[in-house]
């Protein structure tokens, strides 16, 4: 088995559904969270706000034109200490937000730009202090289990609706306390994602493991046979783009893989390297602050 990665940092990508937008949700060193935006036409990064806390990535979603992200967020600190929140990234700063009860729940999709489905069993929605929601804007129960659950069912549903099909549901061994990991996985649980005639094969080895990921995973491309074209290994997050290329993270750095003729992947190129990265405070611009304004971080490379 492959060492993993330096735990120091870990990404995340969100997919708008409907633009060339990616989240980049950056995890490290320990609760240090950034949001960034990444333009896949262009392959330009921006950076906004830094979180001191967690960010559970898989209960955010992006609105399908991406400006929009809905999130579960917890410092454990204070009297709210985790909640579910709108912001327009990469700001954090909430639109609106709903008190969660721990990490129980919490987090959403939306449904369409206009309709919120959140996965709280708190029905009214909080307002920021002078920011005015749109009256088309709905928020609705994302189902009769709203509040319940932890990154699943939300994380399969959200999954299946993006085109992602579960392959193999795997066979875990009993929980543990001793290396590799707290609960592994003697058959992975498998996704797949199909563009054209390849498939993006996602692994997931174990959960918890000591020194390393919440989630240990591995990412391979295969041909419609089923045969590896191309073994990305452990790494933290891999989707495709909107026109078509393979993206990927892992041990802090983004990549991008160019599908060239007959079906042929090219070597992976790294885009950029966001693991020397350091908290430090961002205030938000004002355009963050609106629900309909543009908004654009700090252009990094």
């Amino acid at each position: 088995m492959a060492a993993p990665p330096d735990p120091s940092t870990r990404i995340f990508g969100v997919i708008a559904r409907a633009a060339p937008r990616v989240v980049l949700i950056r995890r490290g060193p320990t609760k240090h969270v950034l949001l960034l935006t990444w333009d896949t036409s262009k392959h330009e990064f921006h950076s906004g706000q830094w979180f001191k806390g967690r960010i559970y990535e898989e209960r955010c979603d992006l609105s399908p034109k991406g400006d929009k992200l809905i999130y579960l967020a917890a410092s454990h600190k204070g009297e709210l200490q985790s909640w579910t929140a709108v912001s327009r990234p990469p700001f954090l700063t909430a639109l609106a937000l709903w008190p969660n009860m721990g990490t129980w729940g919490g987090g959403g999709l939306f449904e369409s730009d206009r309709v919120i489905a959140i996965n709280s069993c708190y029905p009214a929605v909080t307002p920021r202090s002078g920011v005015r929601i749109p009256k088309d804007v709905r928020v609705v129960p994302i189902a009769r289990w709203a509040g319940r659950g932890e990154d699943d069912p939300i994380r399969a549903l959200r999954m299946k609706r993006d085109g992602w099909e579960l392959a193999d549901a795997g066979e875990t061994k009993v929980y543990r306390t001793t290396k590799p990991y707290s609960w592994e996985f003697e058959r992975p649980e498998r996704w797949r994602k199909r563009r054209g005639n390849l498939i993006l094969e996602r692994r997931l080895l174990g959960i918890h493991e000591i020194n390393g990921p919440w989630y240990a995973r591995e990412h391979y491309l295969l041909d419609g046979q089923e045969n590896i074209l191309l073994a990305l290994g452990r790494s933290d997050w891999a989707d495709w783009s909107q026109s078509g290329e393979l993206l990927f993270a892992r041990e802090g750095r983004v990549h991008r893989v160019v599908i060239g003729a007959g079906d042929a992947p090219g070597k992976p190129d790294e885009l950029i390297d966001l693991g020397a990265l350091r908290f430090e405070e961002v205030p938000p611009p004002p355009d963050a602050l609106s629900w309909s304004s543009k908004v654009v971080g700090k252009r990094i490379r």
